[in-house]
């Protein structure tokens, strides 16, 4: 039966470290004060988080790689962030036409939340070097596909539940999930925007619950078209390709045999 990369305990409080910064990082807006030094220097607060989960998401890598992540673990996540990488160009983010995004739920899935956080930042940032979609921006989309395809190894049900129950669940998640990895990459250009251009931009001087209303209808007009179209294609890719898929990743991991301990046995005479 194949298994999950394990994780240890450090490599654990590492994800939660960076999670907790990087939630930070995101939800600033509704917990600063109005006239605060975060809200007077908004404009410089995009490269300064950028630097900061830049260094974060390194050192998140770093800690997975001591905690299991051998030469075939590491193999395999090369061979998986290229393939994701390649995939995103395909419909060029067109409509949320996003193909990556089902590969990242079945990855997580079989290899668990460690690798998938790793491979999910990894093939985010391939596919920026390949795209060209290199900016401030990037560490941003880099720690919520790490959350995304960590959250499809937390899933119950890992060495139990196969078959259509199965793909239904990561259908289900998957769905979910594309709306929740649009809604967080709002945060990122939403505070940014000129107030003055629109009622639903971010307005420094208002209390939280009002800016909470400005995001949501901000979500409504710019990307509800967007996530929905990712979520469908996900769910789709999944129910149709998620058997062969999920039978290929499971079968290379027990061929890895990632938690197998090296022996070496003493030559006979």
């Amino acid at each position: 039966m194949s298994r999950p990369v394990p994780l240890s305990p450090r490599t654990v409080a590492a994800l939660v470290l960076v999670s907790l910064i990087g939630a930070a990082a995101f939800s600033w807006p509704f917990f600063a004060d109005p006239g605060s030094q975060v809200t007077a220097h908004a404009k410089d607060a995009p490269w300064l988080f950028a630097g900061l989960l830049v260094l974060l998401v390194g050192v998140v890598g770093a800690t997975l790689s001591e905690a299991g992540l051998g030469a075939k673990a590491v193999a395999m996540l090369g061979v998986l962030a290229a393939t994701g990488a390649a995939l995103r160009p395909i419909g060029a983010g067109t409509a949320g036409i996003e193909p990556m995004f089902f590969l990242m739920v079945l990855s997580g899935r079989v290899l668990g939340p460690g690798f998938g956080f790793t491979l999910g930042a990894v093939t985010m940032f391939s596919s920026a070097l390949l795209t060209g979609g290199v900016g401030p921006w990037m560490p941003f989309q880099m720690l919520a596909m790490g959350w995304f395809a960590m959250g499809a190894g937390l899933l119950p049900g890992a060495h139990r539940l196969r078959g259509r129950g199965e793909l239904a669940l990561l259908a289900a998640y998957g769905f979910v999930a594309a709306f929740a990895y649009g809604t967080v990459m709002n945060l990122y250009g939403w505070p940014f925007i000129d107030t003055l251009a629109s009622d639903i931009a971010f307005d420094g001087a208002a209390d939280p619950a009002t800016n909470l209303v400005r995001f949501v209808a901000y979500c409504l007009a710019t990307s509800l078209g967007w996530d929905l179209g990712r979520a469908v294609v996900t769910v789709v890719l999944t129910l149709t390709l998620g058997a062969p898929v999920l039978k290929a990743l499971r079968r290379a991991t027990r061929r890895a045999a990632f938690e197998s301990a090296v022996t070496f046995t003493p030559p006979t005479r």
